[in-house]
């Protein structure tokens, strides 16, 4: 064993609540409460509900011991198939929680590994439910960064996400250090290494491979724990990662996610802020807009350039979702679904948008996403944005208001009023001893409405 892979050990199975910050703690919670919001949205789309009907389909049965409901279903299915449901799910309405380096997502497998192995395991506290939502953000986090910086292509979260979901379970099921290596080993090695940039030139229900990263995490942990052996997982041991496990347990990642506003890819987020801020500030309707260029980093202008005709595809749209901004001043799942998909209104401004790549935007990607927007008025007046960064990163951070606004925005629909805000306090109460996670379980797994 390295000492690399001896200090992510320690960090997984060693970690006590009182070892986190208190700014990690609160920041822990209200991860775990803005990913939990988007499971909830995303619960009644296509997506969701095809990725819950192949679980029982391929993953029903098995052991009762290894077995879970499906969050916001019901239905019991193995571990691994209630983690890859919500995980799809939730990675299907793109709204949840994202870290730049990493130029993906955690959350969105944390979340629903959790929930999973919490219906294996006995009650545990809520402090503790936090502390298990760290170690899985610090794990895969550290590994996307070991990733990105060794191989070539650029690959879906589910790629490095996995090796969190099995630190999870490792953590969770009372896995041994060798089990735990096993576990990573495997869930690397299995890893879904599917190209990013694949998807965003055809978008679809793959989305970011979480789905599948959360399947293979969870997979690689069960077949660890009855014996299994994998090869050391290199994104942690090989000698040229280790810088990027060196600041682990004191440089917490956990407090530098960013909060998507809108349930859009975070390529796409400076560009519409930069309508939003330049129509707020000059009080200014769509009817007043001529024409909005668009000046902007090289992955977010290879975003969907056409009028979307799937939910997929509008979720990785650019000029799409700035001009719902444009039209309505949000973006809702109204607006990337069903009817809103052929709004005339967003046609009609979509048809004024262009969109070019800007050098100076793109040299600064992937450690913050800016862009700026010159916007001509149909009285020939000309504004521009000036470089806009994306709301709710380190550099324009989301209150705890605001996020708990989005959480019940997104969550409310399907659950009604009273579910959601007490889903939200549960989540809220993490931080406080005396809580459990049962507060929190016994509110997501029923259907919504029951």
């Amino acid at each position: 064993m390295t000492a690399t892979f001896d200090r992510a050990a320690d960090f997984t199975l060693g970690l006590t609540p009182g070892d986190l910050p208190e700014t990690t703690r609160k920041a822990a919670a209200l991860m775990f409460l803005d990913t939990l919001g988007i499971t909830i949205g995303a619960t009644p789309m296509e997506a969701g509900r095809i990725a819950r009907d192949t679980a029982v389909a391929l993953y029903g049965g098995g052991e009762e011991v290894l077995g879970a409901r499906m969050m916001f279903d019901g239905r019991r299915v193995s571990v691994a198939g209630a983690a890859y449901a919500a995980a799809t799910a939730t990675d299907n309405l793109d709204g949840h929680d994202g870290y730049y380096p990493t130029k993906g997502h955690v959350g969105v497998v944390v979340i629903p590994a959790i929930a999973a192995l919490a219906e294996t395991v006995p009650d545990f506290s809520g402090p503790e439910a936090l502390a298990i939502t760290t170690l899985g953000y610090e794990l895969a986090g550290r590994a996307a960064l070991s990733l990105h910086a060794t191989v070539s292509d650029y690959h879906t979260s589910g790629a490095w996400n996995a090796l969190g979901v099995a630190a999870i379970a490792a953590r969770m099921r009372g896995f041994s250090r060798d089990q735990l290596r096993q576990a990573l080993g495997i869930a690397e090695f299995h890893g879904p290494r599917s190209q990013m940039m694949r998807e965003i030139a055809n978008p679809s229900m793959l989305h970011d491979g979480s789905g599948w990263g959360a399947m293979a995490g969870m997979s690689a942990a069960v077949l660890a724990e009855k014996g299994f052996t994998g090869a050391p997982a290199i994104t942690i041991e090989e000698d040229r990662v280790a810088e990027h496990w060196e600041d682990l347990g004191s440089f917490w990642q956990m407090e530098h996610q960013y909060v998507k506003p809108y349930p859009i890819c975070r390529w796409a987020h400076a560009p519409i802020d930069a309508v939003r801020q330049v129509m707020l500030e000059h009080g200014l309707s769509h009817e007043q807009i001529a024409k909005i260029r668009i000046n902007t980093f090289h992955e977010s202008a290879c975003l969907y350039p056409g009028i979307p005709s799937t939910t997929s595809q509008a979720q990785y749209s650019l000029g799409f979702a700035v001009a719902i901004q444009a039209a309505y001043g949000r973006i809702g799942v109204e607006h990337i679904s069903g009817a809103g998909l052929a709004d005339p209104l967003v046609a009609s401004i979509h048809e004024r948008i262009t969109v070019a790549e800007a050098a100076r935007h793109s040299v600064r990607f992937p450690a913050c996403r800016v862009a700026d927007v010159v916007v001509t008025l149909t009285d020939g007046r000309v504004i521009e944005s000036g470089d806009v960064h994306a709301r709710g990163g380190p550099e324009a951070p989301f209150s705890q208001e605001g996020i708990v606004r989005k959480f019940m925005e997104f969550a409310a629909p399907s659950l009604g009023e009273a579910r959601a805000s007490a889903i939200r306090d549960a989540v809220l109460g993490f931080t406080t001893e005396g809580s459990k996670f049962s507060d929190l379980g016994r509110l997501i797994y029923d259907v919504p409405g029951n």
